[in-house]
C-alpha cells in the first residue's frame, strides 16, 4: 500500500510539474506572438496578417519547447512522427484560439463581466497614480476587455494542456508482439555474430 501511495504522489508531482512547464511555454508563446505582431505592424503589415504570422511562429515555438521540455519522448513507447505532432500542435492551438475568441465574445458582449470588476479600475488608477499619471475612465465595457483575457487563461490553458498531452504528444505503447520480435532479432543477431567469431 505504501509503495502504491508513493507512486501516486510522485505521479501527481510529475503531472503538476509538467503543467507548470506547459504554463511557462505558454508565457513564451504569448511573448513571441506579441513581438512578431508588433514587428510586422511596425513594418506596415495589416494587423490581421501580423496576428496570423504571430500565431504561426508562436506555435512553432510551442512545438519546439513542447517536444523537448514539456512532453519529452518516452523511449519505451512508439517513436513520434515529428510532422504529425507539429500538425496536431497547430490544430490544438487553433482550437484554443477559436475557444478564446468565443469566450471573449461571451464575457464582453453577452455578459459584460466588467460590471462586476469595478475594483479593477480602482487598482489601475492607483497604480498609474504612483507614476504621476492621470487616472483613466474605466467603463464596464472597457473593464470587460481588460478582465476577459485573464478569465480565459483559467479556461483555455487547462484544456490546451489536456489536448496536447493526450492527443498531440501522445505516444502509443509498443505492442508486445513487436517487442518479442525485436528481442528475437537481437538474439538472432548475437547468435550470428557468435557463430562467425567461432568460425574465424
Amino acid at each position: 500500500m505504501s509503495n502504491n501511495s508513493e507512486n501516486t504522489a510522485q505521479s501527481k508531482k510529475a503531472a503538476l510539474w509538467q503543467f507548470i512547464k506547459f504554463g511557462l511555454v505558454g508565457v513564451s508563446n504569448t511573448l513571441v506572438n506579441y513581438i512578431v505582431y508588433i514587428i510586422f505592424v511596425a513594418l506596415g503589415a495589416h494587423y490581421v496578417v501580423a496576428n496570423t504570422l504571430g500565431f504561426i511562429i508562436s506555435v512553432l515555438n510551442a512545438y519546439f519547447w513542447g517536444s523537448r521540455f514539456v512532453f519529452k519522448e518516452d523511449k519505451a513507447k512508439e517513436k513520434r512522427v515529428w510532422w504529425k505532432v507539429l500538425l496536431k500542435t497547430y490544430a490544438a492551438y487553433f482550437f484554443g484560439f477559436l475557444l478564446n475568441t468565443v469566450l471573449l465574445w461571451l464575457w464582453i458582449t453577452v455578459l459584460n463581466v466588467g460590471q462586476y470588476f469595478g475594483f479593477v479600475g480602482d487598482i489601475l488608477n492607483w497604480v498609474t497614480g504612483l507614476f504621476g499619471l492621470q487616472p483613466g475612465v474605466y467603463t464596464p465595457e472597457k473593464l470587460s476587455q481588460i478582465v476577459a483575457p485573464i478569465i480565459n487563461i483559467f479556461v483555455t490553458v487547462p484544456i490546451n494542456f489536456v489536448i496536447n498531452k493526450f492527443w498531440a504528444y501522445r505516444q502509443k505503447k509498443i505492442p508486445e508482439k513487436a517487442k518479442v520480435e525485436e528481442i528475437s532479432d537481437d538474439i538472432t543477431g548475437r547468435d550470428g555474430l557468435d557463430t562467425d567469431s567461432e568460425r574465424s
